[in-house]
């Protein structure tokens, strides 16, 4: 029988070990980690580099022969970068769930690659069954990448359907993906809230997300609201004490708020992944939210019921507190609550961090951090 799903869906056991032999004999994916980890001296000597990273990743993934073993390598990649990049990590709420059961996971989304990584790594210090993970095509610029991310329970959204009726098709055909996995392969999802990062700060869900997802339900036997209960979504709020793309973010809002538009480089997303999986993030904290009940009866009430527990779960940071009373000012109220008291970063240094940037971008690097704050307040 063929495979509906097999261009988008993540590789299965069998795959596992061909795709990573092709990863190591690819020199431009050889190339790419040794940029990663060894920077100039990589673009110095690339040819004496390659064969050296071929042997120590070989050596990494010796015995890797099916998703699970794959998962265990990745786990140690992120124990490392959680002990090096960050300043503790955090989870609550993970005791509503039933660790059975598969679960459609939605998060605000501010880190293209930590975000389903810190979920991930949440679920899987619990005992709780890792996620298959939303990622869209336009990240997947090399073959390689899109090896890298199957290998990792990636699926592929296509937003670069060429015309309306491919990208209906391409809709109908992930939303019928998502439900297979849940509701038939008992393997649960992560999906971002929205397309695109939230890169002002402000974490809303689009409907056009809960429409897509109702797409896999048979009209005649089912209501919209019965299906979407049926797929267990749950709201996840992830909050970074640091984010280390901000100034990257502060750059980009502040051409489009100037300039009226901002052109993305070519590998700007993949220099943005590299970025927030190395750079500081101070305290992380992953919150989970109660499965959607029923009532909800249109994508615009199951949007409002994920932002009300996304921004009622976000976890503050002393950050979000600066920054929300340097653009408002010091004696600005601020939510009692929801906070952590302590963090990784003083005062002084994410003001020093702040007045690094260029004095126009300062204010919008600043509303990253301050609008958690007003929308914690507006729901109030």
């Amino acid at each position: 029988m063929t495979d509906p799903f097999a261009d988008i869906r993540p590789y299965r056991d069998e795959e596992v070990a061909p795709v990573l032999a092709r990863l190591l004999d690819d020199p431009e994916f050889l190339a790419a980690i040794a940029s990663f980890y060894l920077g100039r001296w990589a673009r110095l000597a690339p040819g004496l580099l390659r064969p050296l990273v071929r042997f120590v990743l070989r050596r990494e993934v010796r015995g890797v022969s099916d998703v699970y073993s794959m998962q265990v390598v990745i786990e140690r990649y992120i124990d490392r970068m959680v002990e090096s990049a960050t300043g503790g990590f955090s989870v609550s709420g993970l005791e509503r769930l039933n660790p059975v059961r598969p679960y459609l996971y939605m998060s605000n989304h501010r880190d293209i690659a930590m975000d389903p990584a810190f979920t991930n790594y949440a679920l899987q210090r619990n005992n709780y069954e890792t996620v298959r993970i939303a990622i869209g095509d336009n990240l997947l610029t090399k073959p390689w990448v899109s090896d890298l991310m199957r290998l990792n329970k990636s699926f592929i959204v296509k937003r670069s359907a060429s015309g309306p009726r491919e990208l209906l098709a391409a809709s109908k055909n992930l939303a019928n993906y998502i439900a297979h996995s849940i509701l038939q392969e008992n393997s649960p999802v992560w999906l971002a809230q929205r397309e695109g990062r939230a890169k002002d700060g402000i974490d809303r869900t689009e409907p056009v997300i809960i429409k897509m997802l109702s797409m896999s339900r048979d009209k005649r036997a089912q209501g919209f609201g019965e299906h979407i209960q049926g797929l267990g979504i749950v709201p996840v709020a992830i909050s970074y004490e640091l984010d280390p793309c901000d100034a990257l973010k502060a750059n980009e809002l502040y051409e489009l708020a100037t300039h009226g538009n901002y052109e993305k480089g070519e590998q700007e997303d993949i220099a943005s992944i590299a970025q927030g999986i190395s750079g500081r993030k101070g305290r992380v904290h992953v919150s989970f939210g109660t499965p959607l009940g029923g009532g909800l009866d249109t994508p615009e009430a199951v949007a409002a019921e994920v932002d009300r527990q996304i921004i009622s779960e976000y976890c503050l940071h002393p950050t979000n507190i600066y920054a929300y009373r340097m653009l408002h000012g010091a004696d600005s109220p601020v939510p009692d609550d929801l906070y952590l008291e302590e963090g990784d970063c003083s005062q002084a240094e994410f003001e020093a961090r702040i007045e690094a940037m260029p004095e126009a971008h300062r204010p919008y690097a600043l509303a990253i951090y301050a609008n958690a704050v007003v929308s914690k307040l507006a729901f109030a």
